[in-house]
């Protein structure tokens, strides 16, 4: 059963996890952090602007779910940790296949939890960049994955069907009996006493997991329940007014003062026809209201009213047609990654992509990107270049 919920929750995670992978719009200029790919990025299209709230979903289950799983991880591997110390180690061709495939699935299932929770908690101990060796980690934990199910699946099957599951759950520990002993040798010789019950084994199990949903699935979610997510990797205050609602990364942190983000701050805007414009000329322009999520790829999410002038308006300013015209956005920041974020065309030309000057009626808030940041449906967090000091636009392929 065990391994049942995990294969049905790890593909989901997998599949979330690639999903956001193609957010990014890797094959932009500046946007791939794993540039050695290759046949592994086989799958990217366009990522859309429609449903808004479509990675806040996707990134949201990814994590959440992640997290819930860990319970049930552990125990599948306590369950099964004896067989993996038998000896021999072989026996036969098809159990070489078989173990070779264990060492890749337990041991890739470690990494892949271990480097996202600690990337969720932005926690980077580990000597690599978290993004290509996460990349490349799901990729074989999936090729493990998918041997190990071909090879167990009728077992865990077969096995399902021999009990009832009501029956199961109704059993008290001083009627629990050993299972019977298998070709297969997954079942001790000589079976201690129970010390648990399968129904407590699982309330165990699924308690656990039910914890971990309940404290991270608030970060998700507006309202008070954001306060009960105490696995989020943020605290729960922000800011004031209007502006308190989840900082990813402060201006301090990056960087960024107070002093060029004043009146002297000017955006460049590069094309065809390149311009200089003051926060005043900015102000001066149609300016267009939408409620937006913005979403990060550590889980958390929120929806704000952000107001702002349309990117595809600065893109006809610099003289290129905002149905082609891509972007590359420059932020002030000097420190970490993510100083700059290219958009798609399809990104540009939708109506509420916009260059965001006030967020819930008031100005931004230096760390929330004033003097000005870009808000775009759907895309990822980081994307969503804050301080910015620079828009260059392009025709898409150049």
């Amino acid at each position: 059963m065990l391994g049942l919920v995990l294969l049905v929750g790890l593909t989901v995670v997998a599949v979330t996890g690639l999903v956001s992978y193609a957010a990014y719009e890797p094959r932009l200029p500046g946007n791939d952090t794993t540039p050695g790919k290759g046949l592994l990025g086989f799958y990217l299209f366009d990522w859309p602007t429609h449903p808004a709230w479509l990675y806040r979903v996707t990134q949201g289950t990814h994590v959440i779910l992640g997290l819930t799983l860990v319970p049930v991880l552990l125990a599948k591997l306590w369950s099964v940790i004896p067989k993996l110390f038998q000896w021999p180690p072989v026996r036969s061709i098809a159990q070489a296949v078989d173990r070779a495939s264990l060492v890749l699935l337990v041991g890739g299932a470690g990494f892949q939890f271990a480097t996202g929770i600690l990337n969720i908690q932005l926690f980077y101990v580990f000597p690599f960049s978290f993004y290509p060796a996460h990349l490349y980690g799901a990729w074989i934990f999936l090729a493990a994955l998918a041997v190990h199910v071909a090879m167990r699946l009728p077992r865990a099957v077969r096995a399902v069907r021999s009990r009832d599951l009501r029956r199961e759950l109704r059993t008290r520990l001083a009627d629990t009996r050993p299972e019977p002993p298998d070709p297969d040798g997954l079942v001790p010789a000589d079976p201690a006493p129970p010390t648990m019950s399968r129904r407590g084994l699982l309330a165990f199990v699924g308690g656990g997991s039910a914890l971990m949903f309940g404290l991270s699935a608030g970060q998700t979610l507006d309202g008070p329940l954001r306060r009960t997510a105490l696995l989020a990797p943020h605290g729960r205050e922000y800011g004031t007014g209007p502006n308190d609602f989840q900082v990813n990364k402060t201006a301090a942190g990056l960087g960024v003062t107070a002093a060029e983000t004043g009146d002297g701050w000017r955006l460049a805007v590069v094309g065809a026809s390149p311009v200089h414009l003051s926060r005043a000329d900015l102000l001066a322009m149609p300016l267009h209201t939408y409620a937006l999520p913005i979403a990060c790829v550590e889980g958390w999410s929120t929806e704000q009213v952000w107001t702002g002038v349309r990117l595809a308006d600065l893109a006809r300013l610099a003289g290129v047609p905002p149905g082609a015209a891509a972007v590359t956005a420059e932020s002030l920041q000097r420190v970490g990654y993510f100083g700059q974020a290219s958009l798609s065309a399809g990104q540009v030309a939708d109506p509420r992509s916009l260059l965001a000057l006030r967020v819930n009626g008031a100005d931004l808030s230096l760390d929330h990107g004033f003097p000005a940041r870009v808000i775009v449906p759907n895309a990822p967090g980081v994307h969503n270049t804050k301080w910015v000091r620079e828009l260059e636009f392009r025709r898409e392929g150049r």
